[in-house]
């Protein structure tokens, strides 16, 4: 594809602020293209949204554009996204579509597209809707052909069935669990899972609501604190909260304390053994865990659909990043914050409370700093980094340049220098097995990059 088409994905689809980047213009190209894509006429797509006050409008828009072409539309309504990826396979649809903006705020809103088995498009096939909205290349069916809309928003309750009995949740051994929904697509479909697994759920934030009034979707610790100081008032086992789109799920020990993230991917990663994927920016302390019980960790790039693509490659059991996305491969290759939820639960339950679990897992000192860098220099700075780079240290044990430039030394410590995928920043990331050669991985690589930009 030449350098001439516009770029409309992102690292987790098409996402902007609303009449900005993304408009009903654009929802309205990507639904025809996306009919083409797929064949056109008699194909079957799926549709859900988050609670975005836009959602509902570029719905009509994207089920408009379909039918125009032929296809028939499953209107899912307001679900969280592994409804989408998990109606997709099940209801024998050749595509699915989510729109929502994830953790971004209100004024956003995005669509990210989902292939027959559940599995995120992958950039290729992005790369293939991008051509054809560039061309206009659409192929529309006469009056007579039109295709039809069918409401299938029955098939929630199917879902919620499918995740309670597939994480093996006790209902006999309820636990209190307080859940913050951020007022996005999580809204009713987590407490529901929950409650119907026998657990005591307190909700908070729990009314759809496209402003998100009770904190930003975004679940960080910032944003979290009402859930953190709720959990250690009432004296819940738990806290769980989820994204915009609820495909990602962070938890709150029972001490109100937010979980160190990178330890939450690697007790539900000790749960499958095995072969586990994660990314180049996850922490060690995961290679650690697995290495004790025999298993194996895969890294590739950021995003889910690179982790997505690496389980169906390589087998794996399980496959997530340290914002809290993981995937399933059990139940359907679509990130499912819903099931994290219930299946960090079922940890407790099985091992305890979540303090002690967490406290278990080796940590060691870890910086995130970022470099200012204009968007245009990202380029030639990162051609720097890879070849000279690694030139700078003497222990090394093994480079990574597969997003990015990540170098692993002889003691386990790690350094990952990418550059930002939306900000126009260089970003640092790096572990240290002490606190000496981390301040020493982080002096070398501050210098190195003040020397390119």
């Amino acid at each position: 594809m030449t350098a001439s088409i516009p770029k409309l994905f992102g690292t987790s689809g098409i996402r902007g602020e609303y009449q900005k980047e993304v408009t009903p213009e654009l929802a309205l190209d990507v639904a025809r293209a996306l009919a083409k894509y797929i064949g056109g006429k008699g194909k079957k797509v799926v549709i859900g949204r988050d609670t975005r006050t836009t959602g509902k409008l570029l719905e009509n828009i994207m089920s408009a554009g379909l039918q125009e072409c032929g296809c028939d539309v499953l209107i899912l309504g307001m679900v969280p996204t592994p409804t989408v990826g998990y109606a997709t396979l099940k209801k024998g649809a050749d595509a699915g579509i989510m729109i929502t903006a994830s953790h971004n705020p209100s004024k956003y809103n995005g669509i990210k597209l989902w292939n027959a088995d559940g599995l995120a498009y992958k950039q290729e096939q992005e790369r293939e809707i991008e051509k054809i909205v560039h061309e206009k290349a659409f192929e529309k069916v006469g009056w007579d052909e039109i295709g039809k809309e069918y409401d299938i928003s029955p098939f929630k309750d199917e879902y919620v069935d499918a995740i309670i009995e597939i994480s093996k949740i006790d209902s006999s051994k309820p636990l209190k669990v307080v859940v913050d929904c951020a007022s996005g697509a999580g809204s009713e479909l987590s407490p529901e899972a929950l409650r119907r697994a026998g657990m005591d759920v307190i909700t908070l934030n729990a009314q759809p609501d496209g402003f998100f009034p009770g904190r930003n979707p975004e679940p960080n610790s910032a944003n979290l604190q009402e859930l953190m100081k709720t959990v250690k008032v009432i004296g819940a086992d738990i806290g769980l909260a989820h994204d915009g789109d609820a495909d990602r799920m962070i938890a709150v020990d029972e001490k109100g304390n937010l979980s160190d993230f990178d330890k939450l991917l690697t007790i539900m990663a000790k749960e499958f053994g095995g072969t586990v994927v994660t990314t180049v920016d996850a922490s060690a302390c995961l290679d650690t865990e697995m290495k004790k019980m025999g298993g194996n960790i895969l890294r590739t790039p950021v995003g889910d659909v690179h982790v997505a693509e690496s389980i169906n490659e390589n087998g794996a059991t399980f496959g997530g990043e340290p914002s809290g996305t993981w995937l399933h491969p059990d139940f359907c290759m679509c990130p499912d914050g819903l099931l994290s939820g219930l299946r960090i639960v079922k940890c407790v339950q099985d091992h305890g409370k979540l303090s002690e679990q967490l406290e278990a897992i080796e940590s060691y000192p870890t910086i995130r700093e970022k470099v200012t860098c204009p968007n245009d220099k990202k380029e030639s700075v990162m051609e720097c980094v890879e070849a000279s780079f690694v030139d700078e240290f003497e222990d090394v044990d093994e480079i990574l340049t597969i997003d990015g430039v990540r170098i692993s030394f002889t003691d386990g410590s790690w350094v990952l220098i990418r550059p930002s995928g939306t900000e126009p920043y260089v970003r640092i990331t790096a572990e240290g097995k002490t606190q000496e050669h981390l301040d020493k991985i982080e002096n070398i690589s501050k210098n190195f990059l003040s020397k390119l930009i």
